[in-house]
């Protein structure tokens, strides 16, 4: 009776192979959890912080910032851990780890130059287009 038992919930048998290939298959799905995680979750974490951790680096007197709590100013002042901000007419000091980002960036004044342009590009279109059909009205009064 007990020999049918022990057949009946899987005892290993003398000659069957060890069992090393089914522990890396049932592995494998917290495996696979980890890699997506990491994908997911981890990596564009460790992105965003070191992003920040360089903009912080990159402060300079004079940037237009904006505090992780909602406040804008200009950064009057710099020090190794504490920065002075001047909002409207007072000044605040704050953490270097509380500022949230940088406003005034090279890429928002490219943004404003290329739209300025192509503002100018515009009107000097519309400004010969407006020629062009002056000179075809002149010249169909005259036949």
């Amino acid at each position: 009776m007990f020999d049918s038992l022990a057949f009946a919930m899987g005892t290993p048998q003398a000659g069957a192979p060890a069992g090393g290939m089914g522990m890396l298959a049932s592995f494998m799905p917290f495996i696979l959890m980890f890699v997506i995680f990491w994908f997911l979750l981890i990596r564009p974490q460790q992105k965003r912080a070191k992003a920040h951790r360089e903009m912080l680096e990159n402060l300079q007197r004079g940037n237009r910032v904006i505090t992780q709590s909602g406040l804008i100013g200009r950064i009057i002042e710099l020090d190794k851990d504490e920065v002075l901000i001047e909002c409207g007419e007072s000044k605040l000091l704050v953490s270097r780890q509380a500022i949230g980002g940088v406003l005034d960036t090279k890429e928002k004044k490219d943004k404003k130059e290329r739209k300025k342009e192509r503002a100018e590009a515009k009107n000097a279109e519309d400004a010969k287009q407006s020629d062009e059909s002056a000179t075809q009205d002149d010249g169909s009064s005259k036949q």
